[in-house]
């Protein structure tokens, strides 16, 4: 199966700032049962004819309520992102909310800022797919241009 092939996923890294991020929203899933309760980034998939990040502006406007500003996206090792399953993959922004509270509306029960720099954040029962991206946002985060 070649990259192309894969269905395209994209997912927010919610910072409390872009340039200096201290902390991560997660989102705990409601479903599908098999990922009920685990943590997540908020996003989801691309519609036919739809950019990534028009995507990804569209689904944090339905599962959550804000509008974002788009800031670095934290690359995978995969063209199109970080692999979730053998059929889908994710591409990832670090974003910040520009208006809006963000609120468990649909997918999920309940949202949590979470120190970067704490041990909370790799402690919460993240979706397996998920936990190479946190660790990498962590490394992105350090990396933010401290303005």
């Amino acid at each position: 199966m070649s990259n192309s092939e894969l269905k395209q996923v994209v997912g927010a890294a919610i910072v409390d700032d872009l340039g200096r991020p201290q902390s991560l929203l997660a989102a705990r899933r409601t479903a599908p049962v098999a990922y009920a309760g685990m943590w997540e980034f908020p996003g989801g998939k691309v519609e036919p004819g739809e950019t990534c990040e028009a995507a990804l502006h569209r689904e944090l406007t339905e599962e959550l309520g804000i509008e974002v500003v788009l800031g670095s996206e934290v690359t995978g090792p995969l063209d199109q992102g970080w692999p979730l399953n053998p059929q889908a993959a994710m591409r990832v922004w670090l974003v910040e909310v520009k208006a809006g509270e963000p609120r468990p509306l649909e997918d999920h029960d309940e949202l949590r800022w979470v120190r970067l720099d704490s041990p909370e954040l790799a402690e919460l029962p993240w979706i397996p797919a998920d936990l190479p991206i946190v660790s990498a946002v962590r490394r992105a985060a350090d990396q933010s241009p401290a303005e």
